[in-house]
């Protein structure tokens, strides 16, 4: 066995633009979970055709390298799947801790303000009609509420990565190519995970898996110690791709009226279909990707600041924060509905739940640093010693 050079294995186990890139991407689900309100119209999603949740499950996928992958390197597979199945365990649990929450506060809203309308918030309504099939849909994954599935997804991916993983380690083309036929064979042939109402996941796991296999390809790439190429070209073109598919999605959502565009956007005819990753979403993630890479190091100053070490801390806890973000999003879309969309309101509750998660993101770093608590995990090694043949 061949040891890796000095300088790969004392690398640090964190690069903080993953863990603070995630904090927005939570600040901006958590935004995107209250349609209707002023500040969701200008986050990413009317800008282009990918958005936050491709950028969550990418960066999953380069965690899971750094984690898991960096300890199946390191004390085998058995040790990586038990730590896995722990995790995977924790994601379901707190999917089932959340769902029920949610369900609170809305039967909680319902008894307040005597307004039915609110089981359609997350649509609940199954289980008015039969609680006790419901109850078993949820517990089996089947039954999805709206702006509770992305973190199924999440369980079947973190579930399949040491497979992800092997088949990267024989060759990242070869994994990349794997991934790829089972994105092309789901959308062909409109394969997909049951759900109760027959339409199957609104996260296809058969197609989403190709963004969470580019995640994977990174992390292994950071994991060998490989730098991105440095091409003013390949930079160019990348922001005339995000430019170009930002222009036509701002205009398919109906920001901008220029009729001689019209044709062209007919004649394009891009499919932006989330559900199984249409090509246009795939593109238009890569391209931010390899910008925000090309542009943006990772030993930048600015990342630094206590607004990025604050979105950092949220980004190292992202389960909590996103669990909390969720029945935030809940309880804003009500008292939003209450007062009539007010502009006050709608800056109030953006201001007041994002400080929130900040908040949680910040008091949750400093409680795992309490000695015997959180930071006894300090004293483990940054990154493992790895080898390869």
């Amino acid at each position: 066995m061949k040891s890796l050079p000095e300088a790969t294995v004392n690398k640090p186990a964190r690069d903080l633009r993953i863990d603070v890139v995630r904090g927005l991407i939570l600040l901006i689900i958590f935004i995107n979970h209250m349609p209707g309100n002023i500040i969701s119209q200008y986050t990413p999603y009317y800008f282009g055709f990918s958005d936050s949740s491709e950028v969550f499950v990418l960066l999953a996928g380069v965690s899971a390298v750094l984690a898991y992958g960096r300890l199946i390197n390191q004390r085998g597979l058995a040790v990586g799947v038990l730590r896995i199945v722990a995790r995977v365990w924790t994601l379901y649990v707190a999917h089932l801790m959340v769902f029920l929450i949610a369900c609170g506060v809305i039967f909680f809203a319902i008894s307040k303000t005597q307004n039915p309308l609110y089981v359609e918030v997350i649509n609940i309504q199954p289980f008015l009609i039969d609680p006790v099939s419901a109850l078993l849909d949820v517990l089996t994954l089947v039954y999805q509420p709206s702006f509770l599935n992305i973190i199924p997804l999440y369980i079947v991916l973190l579930a399949v990565f040491p497979l992800v993983y092997w088949l990267v380690r024989i060759h990242p083309i070869f994994g990349l190519l794997v991934s790829l036929s089972i994105w092309q064979a789901a959308v062909h042939w409109s394969l997909n995970f049951p759900d109760r109402f027959g339409g199957g996941w609104f996260f296809n796991p058969l197609a989403w898996q190709l963004v969470f296999t580019f995640g994977v390809l990174i992390g292994h790439a950071m994991d060998q110690g490989y730098i991105l190429i440095k091409s003013r070209l390949l930079t160019a073109l990348a922001i005339l791709v995000v430019l170009g598919l930002g222009f036509i999605k701002t205009y398919t959502m109906g920001s901008l009226n220029w009729p001689l565009f019209e044709h062209w956007v007919d004649v394009i005819h891009l499919s932006n279909d989330k559900m199984n990753q249409s090509v246009v979403r795939i593109v238009h993630l890569l391209a931010l990707v390899w910008i925000f890479c090309s542009l943006i190091s990772s030993h930048a100053l600015f990342l630094r600041s206590w607004v990025c070490r604050g979105l950092a801390s949220m980004g190292r806890h992202s389960l909590a924060v996103f669990c909390v973000g969720t029945v935030l999003s809940i309880m804003g879309q009500i008292l939003m509905a209450e007062t009539a969309y007010s502009l006050e309101m709608q800056l109030i509750i953006c201001i007041t739940g994002g400080t929130l998660l900040f908040g949680l993101g910040a008091f949750l770093s400093w409680y795992q640093s309490l000695p015997g608590l959180g930071g006894a995990r300090r004293t483990l090694p940054l990154a493992p010693v790895l080898s390869k043949p």
